[in-house]
């Protein structure tokens, strides 16, 4: 099938590049024509495991191109996909106006009946103020809510092998349609939910909220783990155990970030204050998340009185492994907290540095090559990003080549009792 996905970003280009791999004809549309330029050359500008060869392998085989005409992109698709940010308001409610804006545009460009797709996170209404948008034109069209559940670092892989797929629809033809294009992605056509078009977007920031949940939720069992002597690692094995719960997202660590987690919760709040429902557990996660950024600086500032004139190696920056995104991430709260107070700073992330450098800019800030570097002559490290590579490093070359001793994991990446019998003053999360 012919397909047009509008924008470009994360969303967009993941799945665009997935349905060519598929064997439908995407064209990707894009305002930016310095980014679609770079794109028709197979130049990726974002870091997704597996992205930058998708693409290249199905411009290659005639599969994707790239534009910035809508005139082309609309002509030529029967399905057009809208994948454009939606960030947040000031009051924390949801942008719409690049996914209306795009809307108008599909319409200004439509001759024939088309299926109209939101694969950006949009609040409830929206599919329905799309067609107000749209609802001068004498064409026929659909509008279908398909919200995207990909995992920056995983996003490939999960659009190829989706574990659901949802579709709000409003029309019996459009259902179809969908499902024609979503055929190939699974065997199991039970993972193909068809529901309302309002049930399919509240469904998207239902299960946003939902894994936050679990992370605030460890997050604060860790900060009571720690007062009361109890060990966070050993309770989350013990309730994970249960099936009722599971082992998904009981991690407690340095809080969470990204393009979703922070802005669904915060949108969806919105949402509830709008429709004057109160949703103080909302409101709670928001909190505890926040917070939790500040947990290791607060660490630092008990074990050295003051982090004026210390040096701090802080081991990744990306909110996550495997992407460069640094969007909420708590690596920059810590930063900026720790240069607030006088601290000097060496950072190191394995694919994030280029991103970092164009939005941190101070005179006690070093740039490091890798976290060797990043250690020498610091006072302490705080291990913010599990990237793998930081799993193995040789702990001794490191503790040699600090000034100080102090380790700070963020991820609870190493076992309190062998840093400290290599020599480290080590401090976890919920570990006391």
């Amino acid at each position: 099938m012919n397909l047009l996905i509008i924008g470009t970003g994360y969303v967009g280009l993941v799945t665009g590049a997935c349905f060519a791999e598929m064997g439908h004809y995407v064209i990707c549309l894009d305002i930016d024509a310095e980014k679609i330029a770079a794109l028709q050359k197979g130049n990726v500008p974002i870091y997704e495991p597996g992205l930058e060869e998708l693409v290249k392998r199905n411009i290659s085989a005639g599969r994707l191109t790239f534009t910035t005409d809508y005139q082309e992109g609309v002509q030529k698709s029967k399905v057009c996909f809208i994948a454009v940010p939606t960030p947040s308001q000031e009051d924390g409610s949801c942008d719409l106006s690049y996914v209306l804006k795009a809307a108008r545009s599909i319409g200004d460009a439509m001759t024939e009946y088309r299926v109209v797709v939101t694969k950006s996170t949009v609040p409830v209404g929206t599919a329905q103020k799309i067609r107000q948008t749209l609802q001068h034109l004498s064409i026929p069209f659909d509008i279908v809510s398909n919200p995207e559940f990909l995992k920056e670092g995983a996003a490939v892989s999960d659009c190829m092998k989706p574990d659901r797929i949802i579709l709000g629809v409003e029309s019996a033809e459009a259902a179809q349609i969908m499902k024609e294009i979503y055929a190939a992605f699974t065997i199991n056509h039970d993972r193909i939910l068809v529901m309302d078009t309002a049930s399919a977007e509240m469904t998207k920031y239902a299960a946003n909220a939902m894994l936050a949940t679990r992370i605030s939720f460890m997050n604060e069992m860790a900060s009571l783990c720690e007062k009361l002597g109890a060990n966070i690692q050993q309770v989350r094995i013990g309730i994970g155990s249960d099936h009722r719960i599971g082992y998904h997202f009981l991690y407690a660590g340095a809080g969470y970030g990204g393009s979703c987690f922070p802005k669904d919760i915060r949108a969806l709040h919105a949402m509830a204050r709008k429709a004057g429902v109160e949703t103080p557990l909302l409101e709670a996660i928001d909190t505890i998340n926040e917070r939790q950024k500040k947990v290791l600086a607060h660490k630092m500032k008990a074990y050295f009185g003051s982090v004026a004139q210390k040096t701090i190696a802080i081991w990744g920056l990306s909110f996550k492994p495997d992407t460069d995104d640094l969007r909420e991430a708590p690596a920059l709260k810590l930063i900026e907290e720790l240069l607030s107070q006088g601290a000097h700073v060496r950072l190191f992330d394995p694919v994030a540095m280029p991103k970092a450098q164009k939005i941190l800019s101070h005179p006690q800030i070093t740039w490091c090559h890798d976290e060797y570097q990043a250690a020498e002559g610091s006072d302490g490290i705080a291990l913010i990003t599990e990237w793998k590579q930081f799993r193995f490093v040789d702990l001794d070359t490191i503790s040699k080549s600090m000034q100080g001793k102090a380790f700070f994991d963020g991820r609870n990446q190493y076992k309190k009792d062998e840093m400290k019998a290599k020599g480290f003053h080590y401090f976890g999360i919920g570990v006391s």
